[in-house]
């Protein structure tokens, strides 16, 4: 069973994913620079470029690990999403 690991912080969340997954699952190119990106993990933002992994994966069994801070999140400073592609 996949784990989705999904951190938020008192404005927004985000969901962890490798951006090899992206790639395999033929999202890459699709997800917005409202996302972040820090090595080779994106980190999705939970309006749109999450549903669109959501949909990507639907049929999959997965479970959500969530990680919740009361301050902002550190994802916030991370560079603006860009694809391999981009």
């Amino acid at each position: 069973m996949k784990t989705i690991t999904f951190y938020t912080d008192p404005g927004h969340g985000w969901a962890a994913v490798p951006m090899a997954e992206l790639s395999a699952l033929g999202i890459a190119d699709k997800i917005s620079r409202y996302s972040y990106r820090k090595g080779d993990t994106a980190f999705l933002e939970e309006d749109c470029d999450f549903f669109i992994y959501m949909e990507a994966i639907k049929g999959q069994p997965y479970e959500i690990k969530e990680h919740n801070t009361d301050n902002d999140s550190p994802i916030r400073s991370y560079a603006q999403y860009r694809s391999e592609a981009q």
